[in-house]
């Protein structure tokens, strides 16, 4: 028998991404980068600790039980969410050096993939799954 698949419920996951989204808009509208430490601070706590508090706080006001939300793979979240950690902590750093144009392009960057996948198309899933079907073709080399 199998190792049981761990998920968290979409709705978690899509307000996780809209956090990051409003953090990088409120970024650039009142030039204040801390904004960024939100989705930040959380997505590294959640990759090192495996608590999330963004998720943790949404949680709370779930209608349902989780389960009867459709899952999103937490292994396949734990890849996407660092790619955003990154994004955000070389935007952060950016923007502490005065590197303004790259911190724009690395929040730009992780704020559009966030948006596109709160409509549907994950491109961090998509990278993932690219990257297993290159290794699994290496193996069959």
């Amino acid at each position: 028998m199998g190792e049981p698949v761990r998920s968290i419920p979409r709705p978690l996951v899509k307000t996780n991404q809209t956090v990051i989204v409003i953090s990088v808009l409120l970024t650039w509208v009142t030039g204040q980068f801390w904004f960024l430490f939100i989705p930040f601070v959380a997505g590294l706590m959640g990759l090192l600790f495996g608590y999330n508090p963004i998720v943790q706080l949404a949680k709370r006001f779930l209608k349902k039980d989780p389960k009867a939300y459709i899952p999103e793979d937490w292994e396949q979240q734990q890849f996407n969410q660092t790619i955003a950690v990154i994004c955000l902590g070389v935007g952060i750093l950016s923007f502490l050096l005065g590197w303004n144009t790259l911190g724009f392009v690395f929040t730009a960057v992780v704020a559009l993939a966030a948006l596109i996948a709160i409509m549907g198309f994950c491109i961090g899933c998509f990278i993932l799954y690219q990257w297993k079907q290159y290794q699994y073709r290496r193996t069959q080399q």
